[in-house]
């Protein structure tokens, strides 16, 4: 049995721009969203170039489909399941395909993205994640935020911060590294509830 939370007016508003093909709402989509995700394809993939590629293909492929994608749930619900499948698949031409827990019961409810607990998760998650970045040391956090919330090339954050390219990939290393040790909690929790989307 499940349990179905209906979207709220800002979530909705969100997906019918998304329909139209307003531009900015795909930006506030990547922004809002691209971390998270890394993170979840990450824990799958085990591998950051290939996780941030996965994520990539999945945010543009809903670009691709955005006059006719159905999203009954939330944008990060809809985007977290296209990730996993497309992990999973990964993993399954790779030949190393994980084991993941299918069920998990509350009271009765099966627990879901969709489920209070679920949302709940999702917007401690991003809670969290806004704290772990503002403790990374001070040039990792300019490094990782010109890159994951101005979209800016390794090239250019080096070329604006006066350092190596070497220097840049290192921090944006080490941020991943940091966010990873300090959301592993949250992160487990959320990839078994992402499992359970279907």
């Amino acid at each position: 049995m499940h349990f179905r939370v209906s979207m709220d007016a800002e979530e909705k508003d969100l997906v019918k721009r998304l329909n139209e093909g307003d531009g900015a709402a795909f930006e506030t989509v990547y922004d809002k969203h691209y971390v998270s995700l890394c993170h979840i394809a990450y824990g799958y993939v085990g591998d950051v170039f290939t996780a941030e590629s996965i994520v990539g293909d999945a945010i543009f492929h809903l670009w691709e489909i955005h006059s006719s994608v159905i999203i009954s749930t939330s944008v990060m619900a809809y985007l977290s399941r296209s990730v996993r499948n497309r992990c999973l698949n990964y993993l399954e031409m790779n030949g190393k395909r994980k084991v993941l827990m299918s069920e998990i019961e509350e009271d009765g409810f099966l627990i879901s993205g969709d489920h209070p607990l679920g949302i709940l998760l999702e917007q401690e998650l991003d809670s969290q994640i806004k704290a772990a970045i503002s403790q990374m040391p001070d040039e990792c956090r300019c490094v990782f935020m010109k890159s994951r919330f101005e979209s800016k090339k390794y090239e250019e954050i080096a070329q604006e911060m006066g350092i190596s390219l070497n220097t840049v990939k290192y921090h944006m290393k080490n941020a991943f590294s940091f966010l990873r040790k300090r959301l592993e909690k949250y992160l487990f929790l959320l990839m078994v509830l992402i499992g359970l989307l279907k």
